[in-house]
């Protein structure tokens, strides 16, 4: 038996660029490594501006404003991404999407996301996109209503329980307000709370590495309390920075029944190698809110840290998306 079929385990591929689908990324979903494959503007970013699969469409393309150009290259991608997926959504629905970001640049504008989600979901017109939108006060609407609309969604850029819950009651109302069987993914980030605080950690005589676990843990179960099958926790930011760490270190202490890890090709790769292949011993709701309790003894302020990093997240999706943007007119 697999992870996949033993707990509804599933590991997507945080990563797409035009030359990878055609190689690399045939042979991870052959070889069922892969379930899925999910974007984000940083990822487009570094693929269009780095490779040089995309000149000939991008030069194709210099009639058109710079948005529109970077639709054209986007959608293009994953309208690719989603045939080479589509397979195994059919085997098993849960699985077998990818995921495009609406412009970060509408984060705060509930109406503009619904809009741009809509637009872009008919323009793909497969069943296994979801598109994805950050988990703002804006987002939650936009959330709401295009799950209502019949339309998957990744809801991402997730660092609180607060967000994970608001997604999450925002994603099911959504749903059953469909009467259709969509899907949706509330996407945790996991890393980046121990790049940002291991070193103040450090100082204070706490463990460090462990408090991007323990809220992703504690995110799961917030989302698993609304019992809706159709949406999963989806961590991400998995990736290892550094060599202090196992690279496949933040999959191998999050394989949960009915979860998803995106994580970058590197990570997937060590972890093929190198890591767990079997479920975490899932830390209690209750264990979760005592080491909240004892980060507060020591003056850590959690809400600080959330804010920041909700902050940190879309600034630099929005900037990755401007860099794109000014790069593709000749």
């Amino acid at each position: 038996m697999s992870l996949k079929e033993d707990i509804n385990f599933s590991l997507w591929c945080d990563f797409i660029e035009r030359d990878f689908l055609e190689t690399r990324f045939k042979e991870i979903i052959k070889k069922n490594i892969i379930q899925g494959a999910t974007s984000n503007p940083a990822i487009f970013e570094s693929s269009i501006t780095n490779s040089l699969a995309y000149k000939q469409q991008l030069d194709m393309l210099q009639a058109n404003n710079a948005k529109t150009i970077y639709e054209e290259l986007a959608l293009t991608d994953i309208k690719r991404a989603a045939a080479l997926l589509t397979d195994l959504h059919k085997k098993d629905a849960d699985d077998g999407f990818i995921s495009i970001e609406v412009d970060p640049l509408l984060c705060d504008d509930a109406a503009g996301t619904i809009e741009e989600g809509v637009r872009l979901y008919s323009s793909i017109n497969v069943d296994n996109v979801m598109i994805k939108i950050p988990a703002t006060e804006a987002g939650y609407i936009a959330m709401r209503e295009l799950t209502s609309k019949g339309i998957n969604v990744n809801a991402t850029l997730i660092f609180s329980s607060e967000q994970a819950i608001k997604c999450t009651q925002a994603l099911d109302e959504g749903i059953k307000d469909s009467n259709k069987d969509i899907k949706a993914v509330v996407s945790v980030f996991v890393s980046r709370f121990d790049r940002l605080t291991d070193n103040d950690f450090k100082l204070k005589g706490l463990e460090t590495s462990k408090l991007g676990i323990i809220n992703a843990t504690k995110c799961y179960h917030e989302i698993n309390k609304f019992g809706n099958p159709n949406i999963r926790t989806l961590f991400a930011s998995t990736g290892v920075k550094g060599d202090e760490l196992s690279p496949s270190y933040y999959v191998d202490n999050l394989i949960f029944p009915n979860s998803i890890n995106t994580a970058p090709l590197a990570t997937i790769e060590d972890w093929v190698k190198d890591g767990s292949k079997v479920q975490t011993s899932i830390i209690s709701e209750n264990e979760c809110d005592k080491y909240f309790e004892t980060l507060k003894t020591k003056g850590i302020k959690m809400e600080t840290i959330y804010e920041k990093l909700l902050k940190d997240g879309v600034e630099a999706f929005k900037i990755s998306f401007k860099d794109l943007l000014s790069k593709l007119i000749h």
